[in-house]
């Protein structure tokens, strides 16, 4: 036998009705499991259509400063650093309209950075002092938690008040440090994390298509040509009695 290439021991065939009776209970597994998670987000949906007063609030907040042209920060831990570029891609990109990019950055990306700060002041504060370098007064700081308990994003968030961002934090349901130390609060009606995660996503998407909306339309009306004055500037009452 060739020591570079042990002998292969073959594997015995395995038959089409092996196959199928695994594909049959896999398939009534994973359709089980979607009518409950068909369930669990259509109450989820009802409770959040009910909190639309603060999905509201967010969107206003995100216009007022990219009209303004002030930027806006985004960050957070694991699937919720994941929703922040998320979030950042669309808004930098596009969503469902051609525009100009929007100035959204994410904090989770830069992994020098990351790396350094966690390296030199403790992960903890990879998100503040990003804040503090790119913060300034009238930007906006959007954090994603499914706790809103991170130390990291509590400090981002303290952070952002001490330079006078607007802070908002996208949470699950539960009494949390982070929704108390905000400006906003966006707490999604769900405890479980993937049911909080999954209704991020969509609160995402709502956001991105408000503030692509509302900014592409006050686009439109700036581009629009300024109508000419055939009165040359003067009263046309005055024109009439001349």
């Amino acid at each position: 036998m060739n020591e570079l290439y042990p002998q292969v021991i073959p594997v015995a065939p395995v038959s089409a009705r092996s196959r199928a009776v695994g594909y049959g209970r896999y398939q009534a597994a994973c359709a089980a499991a979607i009518l409950e998670r068909q369930e669990q987000l259509a109450e989820a949906l009802g409770q959040l259509a009910r909190r639309a007063e603060a999905l509201a609030e967010v969107a206003e907040c995100l216009i007022t400063a990219l009209r303004g042209g002030h930027k806006v920060l985004v960050a957070g831990n694991g699937g919720s650093a994941a929703e922040s570029q998320h979030l950042v891609a669309e808004l930098v990109g596009r969503f469902r309209r051609e525009r100009e990019p929007y100035a959204v950055i994410a904090l989770t990306a830069d992994t020098a950075i990351l790396t350094a700060v966690a390296n030199d002041y403790g992960y903890a504060e990879v998100f503040a002092r990003q804040v503090r370098a790119l913060g300034r007064a009238d930007d906006v700081l959007v954090l994603f938690s499914t706790s809103g308990e991170s130390e990291n994003l509590v400090r981002a968030a303290n952070a952002g008040r001490q330079r006078g961002l607007t802070t908002i934090a996208i949470t699950g349901d539960r009494p949390n440090r982070l929704a108390l130390l905000t400006d906003l609060a966006m707490q999604v009606p769900a405890a479980e994390t993937a049911i909080v995660q999954e209704l991020h996503q969509i609160v995402t998407h709502l956001l991105c298509d408000l503030v692509e909306t509302e900014l592409t339309a006050i686009e439109l009306v700036l581009s629009l040509p300024v109508p000419d004055d055939d009165t040359g500037g003067a009263n046309p009452v005055e024109n009439s009695r001349g």
